[in-house]
């Protein structure tokens, strides 16, 4: 990737080439980049409102989004986890005043969503439509199918959902989920897919309103020129975007 794959975000783009593969995680600096990209259109486009992540860990992808937010926006972590032991909220703490994030910008939430309802899982974030969430929680399309209930009844108009492990090869069947989510919802669309950078780092897939698709898609297309795989993708019988480190077509 050269030197224009940035997010032009000059504290997040920092945080991506210094502190980033520090912070114990899974999350690839590629989704990363174009994701903070993507935070920067909404406030270009006047989009506002404070995002949530569900599965924060010690906080690699959550930083890199907080650090992307416009002045008065705050983030909110969800599902910290216990595992490998009870220090990963005084470590993610750590991590995110080591990149510069302060604690006035950010409020982790220790709380297991599968046990909230959307009402109360907006109470939990401000009570205002999000205009980001990051999924990232329990690995079963059980749990998922509820993170996207909540994400859903709490998304901004305009707002984009972000799914985490795509087409991994260890949960094959956590797109059954989404599938039977994006089905109830004949409204939203999966507009980007955004390729793994190895089997850590899995693909994420980006669902946004059918309405909201031009706000982004030709945006993502010529910003990430170099990554864009031109075929795109098939969602359901809509076209989406692919976004991939080194986009090619098969020789034939």
């Amino acid at each position: 990737m050269t030197s224009v794959f940035a997010s032009g975000i000059a504290a997040l783009d920092r945080y991506l080439s210094t502190d980033f593969t520090a912070v114990p995680g899974m999350s690839s600096r590629f989704a990363a980049t174009i994701c903070g990209h993507l935070l920067r259109r909404q406030t270009e486009l006047g989009i506002r409102g404070d995002i949530a992540e569900i599965g924060t860990f010690e906080g690699r992808f959550f930083i890199a989004m907080a650090l992307a937010l416009a002045p008065g926006e705050h983030a909110y972590g969800f599902d910290l986890f216990s595992w490998p032991d009870d220090g990963v909220l005084d470590r993610f703490l750590g991590h995110a005043a080591r990149s510069g994030l302060t604690s006035d910008r950010f409020t982790p939430r220790p709380f297991d969503t599968g046990k909230l309802s959307t009402a109360e899982f907006g109470g939990l974030t401000g009570g205002q439509p999000l205009r980001f969430l990051h999924i990232d929680g329990e690995h079963s399309p059980e749990a998922l199918g509820h993170d996207l209930t909540l994400a859903h009844a709490n998304l901004h108009p305009q707002g984009l959902i972000c799914l985490d492990d795509m087409l991994h090869p260890g949960y094959p069947f956590l797109v059954v989920a989404v599938h039977d989510y994006l089905r109830r919802h004949q409204d939203m669309r999966l507009m980007c897919v955004i390729d793994r950078e190895d089997i850590v780092a899995a693909p994420k897939f980006l669902i946004c309103r059918a309405d909201a698709v031009a706000l982004y898609e030709t945006d993502l297309m010529q910003r990430f020129a170099a990554q864009h795989f031109v075929l795109g993708g098939d969602a359901m019988g809509h076209h989406c975007v692919v976004l991939t480190p080194e986009p090619r077509l098969a020789e034939v």
